[in-house]
């Protein structure tokens, strides 16, 4: 049989697939996951892998490209179901212009993150730029920067260790919305560097790392029962790829098929904001047939500003029902985009479901 005249890319692709089957053999062999979760891990899995390929594989910063990374069929790292994000690899000693249209979007931003690029996730925000930052036309657009320099305009500065950017646009109404558009440009263009053994195995190694630290994040635990924890801002020093203008708050859910969970509270000022529920590899519940995120154009306030959600299984003829979609155990994220201050945390209480 003839030697592989590939040794370190062939080597590199089956690493990937020894990890694949190390994942599942890991997910196996948990006995804390019921049957439905247990089945979304597979599809938890094959969305890992897909971004891991993406951004780590094709992905070049020499003529980069805005890709999406969450969506209906890509749930993996905290998705929702009004939200659009994109990744972008980025090169620390190029210039990129950044151009692209608002859409409807009611908050829209560009984050880099820095740490190492092999694949592992990103240890800190460089820097952002959201659309109370840049100039929006009348018509939509805007163009901003990203370089090692300051340009004649809005510009993120990047830092030695500058790897990747990330952008968010929230709508408030996702079905019918028009979301923002993306283009990136390097200043400077270069020809295509040959492919190689050696750089293709390098990519392939990223994206298994990639897949082995996402792995090593999940099944996150439930925390205590029934209960919103309290909420905070992100520092600029932060695992993964967090927003560094948003204020956070997780929270968990154990119900009965004839419970239901209020949580209530108010918001603050700020740009939007949401809640989502997430199994425990933090992806969404299937927002193609319930609402199992809301956001705050969505919910029906109290006179005073303040706010009610029914977290349950069952239809409690609550005007903001969350549906758990017949999981009896589940996380709750809340997100707040520019709040004026960091929000109060909001109150919990079981109580029958009066659709039993």
């Amino acid at each position: 049989m003839p030697a592989s005249s590939t040794p370190l890319t062939t080597a590199a692709f089956r690493d990937i697939l020894a990890g694949l089957s190390e994942i599942e053999q890991r997910l196996c062999g948990l006995d804390d996951l019921d049957d439905t979760t247990r089945l979304e891990s597979y599809l938890w899995l094959f969305s890992i892998l897909h971004v891991g390929i993406l951004g780590q594989v094709w992905a070049d910063p020499a003529r980069p490209q805005f890709v999406d990374i969450v969506g209906p069929y890509l749930k993996w790292g905290g998705d929702n179901a009004d939200a659009f994000y994109q990744y972008v690899p980025i090169d620390p000693a190029r210039t990129y212009r950044v151009t692209g249209h608002r859409g409807d979007a009611v908050y829209l931003s560009i984050t880099v993150y820095g740490g190492p690029s092999d694949g592992h996730y990103s240890e800190r925000i460089v820097g952002s730029l959201n659309d109370r930052e840049f100039e929006v036309a009348p018509d939509g657009s805007f163009e901003l920067w990203i370089s090692p320099t300051q340009q004649a305009g809005p510009t993120i500065i990047l830092a030695a260790d500058a790897v990747v950017g990330l952008t968010r646009d929230y709508l408030a109404d996702p079905a019918t919305g028009r979301r923002a558009t993306w283009q990136i440009e390097a200043t400077e263009a270069t020809p295509k560097a040959p492919l190689t053994d050696e750089g293709l195995a390098r990519r392939l190694t990223a994206a298994a790392t990639w897949l082995r630290d996402q792995a090593a994040i999940v099944p996150i635990g439930l925390g205590e029962p029934n209960h919103v924890d309290e909420p905070y801002p992100v520092p600029t020093t932060t695992f993964g790829w967090a927003a560094g203008d948003a204020a956070y708050a997780m929270g968990s859910f154990d119900l009965g098929p004839d419970e239901v969970l209020l949580i209530r509270g108010t918001s603050p000022e700020c740009a939007f904001w949401n809640l989502c529920l997430w199994n425990q590899f933090l992806h969404t519940y299937d927002y193609a047939y319930d609402r199992v995120t809301i956001n705050s154009a969505q919910v029906e306030y109290e006179p005073d500003g303040s706010w009610e959600i029914a977290v349950a299984s069952r239809d409690p003829g609550h005007p903001n029902w969350v549906s758990t979609q017949g999981h009896a155990k589940g996380r709750i994220w809340f997100r707040w985009f520019l709040p004026a201050q960091t929000p109060a945390r909001p109150t919990t209480t079981v109580v029958p479901n009066p659709a039993a």
